[in-house]
């Protein structure tokens, strides 16, 4: 049996890796999820905010000291709530490396891109397999519009590849007008893959402060939907490789993502609730669900369930939009 595959152009045994999370911050835990089965492991990563401010002083061009900036800086974390200065990043990619053979892959998490050229090179440098980008911001400035953030995305992934050689993978947000034509655009530029997507993560409102409360909770089967769809209308669409990540709680998930055309897919939250180990539970799932179906090679099932084959797939979707709609009043009557 045969789950072993390619992402990024990397080698990988097969599709399940560990996504960004706590626990590539050390070396011991980096080491058990490869123990514990992970084909890959993505690190946490560096931001573009500490960056600056370690470089310059300055977080989006405004001095946290400054009276006039401090109310707007004054959420940002403090360079000592980082788990690595900018410098200790590299030397932790550095000995990642050394301490497991799966793939070790950077992350660099921005806005704007600011300094990305330098560090990229550092990363690079440092021994990554891959560098995973992460540009996530929620764009409330009114006067922007969705073309020009699209045109910046596309520009920073066009120029890191002209200055590094290892892979780029884009960690995208779904809330693009129109995803395919951006991931397209990517495609043209460059890009190695396609990580889909980024979890919005948005802070609860404390009715008894009457403040903001961020907290982070953990993904749930119910949000892999959304990562199926987009999943199966690129496939064989798009050159880069299409990797899940965001509900992928069960090998069953995975398999999903994977009959949708996924080449890897990310978990992060079922394994802070069960532990590294839990990967080993993964591919054991999936050798379980091929040996049923008699599939030998996992390459044989990438992508059928996609929409490769479908002439059309926005009329596709809408179909399947107005039949869901329909179950919902037929429930209703034989409830």
């Amino acid at each position: 049996m045969t789950l072993a595959g390619t992402a990024l152009g990397l080698r990988i045994a097969h599709p399940f890796i560990a996504g960004a999370s706590p626990l590539g911050r050390d070396l011991d835990t980096i080491r058990r999820l490869e123990d514990g089965g992970a084909a890959a492991i993505v690190l946490p990563s560096l931001f573009e905010e500490q960056v600056t401010l370690a470089a310059e002083g300055r977080i989006r061009h405004m001095d946290p000291l400054d009276e006039q900036w401090s109310a707007n800086l004054k959420h940002f974390p403090t360079l000592g709530d980082y788990a690595f200065s900018p410098d200790e990043y590299a030397e932790h990619i550095a000995k990642a490396r050394g301490a497991v053979g799966v793939p070790v892959i950077g992350s660099l998490n921005g806005t704007t891109g600011e300094s990305w050229v330098t560090f990229s090179r550092l990363i690079e440098q440092a021994g990554a397999s891959a560098l995973e980008l992460n540009m996530y911001e929620v764009v409330a400035d009114m006067r922007i519009s969705g073309a020009a953030v699209e045109r910046q995305l596309v520009q920073l992934v066009s120029e890191l590849k002209r200055y590094i050689k290892i892979p780029i993978a884009v960690k995208l947000s779904p809330f693009f007008a129109s995803l395919g034509n951006l991931a397209r655009q990517l495609d043209q530029a460059g890009a190695d893959g396609l990580v889909m997507f980024n979890r919005f993560y948005q802070p609860d409102i404390d009715i008894t402060t009457m403040g903001p409360a961020p907290e982070a909770r953990l993904s749930t089967s119910a949000e892999l939907l959304l990562r199926l769809r987009w999943l199966a209308i690129l496939y064989q669409r798009v050159r880069p490789s299409l990797i899940a990540t965001g509900g992928v709680a069960t090998a069953e998930d995975g398999v999903k993502a994977v009959l949708a055309g996924a080449d890897a897919v990310q978990v992060v939250s079922a394994t802070l609730r069960n532990g590294p180990q839990y990967f080993t539970a993964l591919r054991t799932g999936l050798e379980r669900w091929m040996e049923e179906h008699r599939i030998d090679d996992i390459a044989d099932v990438r992508g059928r369930a996609s929409l490769k084959d479908i002439a059309d797939p926005g009329a596709f979707e809408r179909a399947h939009y107005i039949k869901t709609l329909h179950s919902l009043k037929t429930a209703a009557h034989t409830g």
